[in-house]
């Protein structure tokens, strides 16, 4: 099999976005301390350039979650796989994710972390690809809609490869 990727967003339009999502939320957040939750592993690159531009005081923690494993789908099984080292009780927190597909995994996760009693709990997702969702999730902050495509790049994976991609691309596997 052959793979190609094709740039679907150029890293100009990623970093512009970040920037603007950071302002958006330096005047939601402003006068307050803001708690990030990157979901681990795609989420780093993003999570880590948002909190660049976030002018407010910022804590930050990392969360591991899998639905996808090595394939090209959602597995439909979630799992915590490494779990936060911080409490969030009374925290106003913003949970970063680098794409919201079906909406299983960050829908499981806001009901779970909602549990542990943040003063406000948040999404803030870099790509939003609605033609999969099965679980309506509500996103405070969404950097792209996008087609129906798998997109590697910018944290995104196919079986742990593309990820220092500095754009968003669209993975064509092809057979030989």
């Amino acid at each position: 099999m052959k793979e190609e990727v094709s740039i679907l967003i150029e890293e100009e339009q990623v970093e512009k976005r970040v920037k603007e999502l950071a302002e958006e939320i330096n005047r939601d957040y402003a006068g307050k301390t803001l708690h990030l939750i990157c979901i681990l592993k795609g989420s780093v690159f993003f999570t880590c350039e948002l909190a660049k531009y976030i002018k407010v005081p910022v804590t930050m923690d990392f969360i591991g979650v899998s639905s996808y494993g090595d394939g090209l789908k959602s597995s439909g099984y979630i799992s915590i796989d490494r779990d936060l080292t911080m409490g969030i009780k009374g925290r106003d927190v913003i949970v970063v994710e680098d794409i919201l597909d079906s909406g299983r995994t960050l829908s499981y996760l806001a009901h779970m972390l909602k549990k542990r009693e943040p003063a406000s709990l948040r999404v803030c997702t870099l790509l939003d690809k609605p033609a999969h969702r099965q679980t309506e999730v509500d996103i405070a902050y969404t950097g792209f809609e996008i087609e129906d495509y798998f997109v590697v790049g910018y944290g995104l994976d196919y079986a742990q490869r593309y990820r220092n991609l500095p754009y968003i691309g669209v993975l064509n596997i092809k057979e030989d």
